[in-house]
C-alpha cells in the first residue's frame, strides 16, 4: 500500500512511467511557501503605490475627478488580483509547472498525459485559484478526488505530481567512461532543457536495459541518444562514447546539476 496515490503515463518509447500525486499536505506546504514569497511582492507594491499617488495627487484628480479615492482603490485591486493570478502564470510557466513554493516542497504541475504544462494551462489554475480557495472548495476536492484535482486542475487538464528523484546508481552500473564524460556534458551542453520525464526515461531504460535482447537494446538507445541530441542541440555525441556510455553521462550531469 503506498501513502500517496500513484498515476502511470506510457511514453512514445513504450516506457512505462509511474509517478506519486502530490498529496494535500505537499501542495500546502508549497503554497504556504508561495503566499509567503507574494506577501512580500504585496507589500512592495502597495508602498510604492502609496508613494506615487501621494506624489501626483492633483494629477490623479485631473483625471479621476473629486472620486480619485475610489478609483486609485480599483486599480490597485486590478493590479493586486495581476500579481496574485500572475505569480503563480509565470513561474508555472517559466519553470514548467513549479513555482518557488513548489519547487521548495519537490513537487509539479504537468499536464494529465504526463507533457509539461504551457502558459495556457498556468493560465487557467491561476485564474481559478480564487474560486478553489473559497470556502476551501480546492482542498476538498483534492482530498475527494482519485486524481487529487482541484477546480483549476479539472478546468487545465493537469495533475501535481511529486518531482522525479533520482535513483541511486547502485541500481545499476555507470562505467567510468561516463563519469569522465559526464563533466564534459557539463560545460558543453544546457541541461535545462531536459525535462523530468525526460531524465525519467533514461534512468528507465538504465534500469531495465539488461533485461533486453541486444537487438532491442541497441534500438531504444540509439532513439533516445538521437532524441537527446535534438533536445540538447548537439550534432553528435562526444568521440568514443557508445550510445549506452553517453546516456549514462547524461543521468549523471542532470542529476548533479539538478540535486
Amino acid at each position: 500500500m503506498h501513502l500517496f496515490n500513484r498515476v502511470k503515463f506510457r511514453t512514445p518509447e513504450s516506457v512505462e512511467l509511474e509517478f506519486s500525486l502530490a498529496g494535500i499536505g505537499n501542495r500546502a506546504w508549497a503554497l504556504i511557501i508561495d503566499y509567503h514569497v507574494l506577501a512580500v511582492i504585496m507589500v512592495v507594491f502597495f508602498i510604492v503605490w502609496t508613494i506615487v499617488s501621494v506624489q501626483l495627487g492633483d494629477f490623479w484628480v485631473d483625471i479621476f475627478g473629486s472620486g480619485v479615492a475610489l478609483w486609485l482603490m480599483a486599480i490597485a485591486f486590478v493590479v493586486s488580483f495581476c500579481i496574485y493570478a500572475g505569480y503563480f502564470v509565470f513561474f508555472e510557466t517559466l519553470w514548467q509547472g513549479q513555482t518557488p513554493g513548489k519547487r521548495f516542497a519537490k513537487i509539479r504541475v504537468v499536464r494529465d498525459d504526463g507533457r509539461p504544462i504551457g502558459l495556457q494551462q498556468a493560465t487557467l489554475r491561476g485564474l481559478l485559484r480564487i474560486f478553489d480557495e473559497f470556502l476551501y472548495i480546492g482542498a476538498f476536492l483534492i482530498a475527494l478526488s482519485r486524481l487529487e484535482k482541484r477546480l483549476g486542475d479539472l478546468a487545465a487538464g493537469t495533475i501535481v505530481i511529486q518531482a522525479q528523484i533520482p535513483v541511486t546508481s547502485a541500481t545499476f552500473t555507470i562505467s567510468e567512461q561516463a563519469k569522465s564524460l559526464h563533466e564534459q556534458l557539463l560545460q558543453i551542453c544546457d541541461l535545462s532543457s531536459l525535462l523530468p520525464d525526460d531524465f525519467a526515461v533514461i534512468r528507465e531504460y538504465l534500469q531495465r536495459r539488461s533485461l533486453m535482447s541486444p537487438k532491442a537494446k541497441a534500438s531504444l538507445s540509439l532513439q533516445l541518444t538521437q532524441q537527446l541530441q535534438a533536445i540538447l542541440h548537439l550534432e553528435q555525441i562526444p568521440e568514443g562514447a557508445t550510445f549506452d556510455v553517453f546516456l549514462e553521462a547524461i543521468y549523471l550531469a542532470y542529476k548533479e546539476r539538478e540535486y
